[in-house]
């Protein structure tokens, strides 16, 4: 292998290029170890979130309960005041 043609690539040119190579792929690793972390962390905070929701969801009124309890109550209310109460 030459890079050119008058000049021969030495052995300490191709030590550096595998040192680079090392380096970067080192960092690589880093880098993709630190996103794996990230995304278990951000699953686990979802899963929470889910758990929180699920149970707000669970206690919360049903929309129309509400409702029918609102106009039960304004019914009442006006057949009292009808009746003269």
């Amino acid at each position: 292998m030459t890079a050119d043609p008058e000049r021969p690539v030495v052995p300490e040119e191709l030590a550096e290029l595998r040192r680079s190579l090392d380096v970067g792929l080192a960092r690589v690793d880093g880098r993709l170890a630190l996103l794996t972390q990230r995304d278990e962390q951000s699953v686990k905070e979802q899963d929470d979130l889910n758990t929180r929701v699920a149970a707000l969801e669970h206690t919360r009124w049903p929309l129309q309960a509400v409702t029918a309890l609102t106009a039960a109550g304004a019914l009442a209310l006006t057949l009292w005041q009808a009746l003269g109460h």
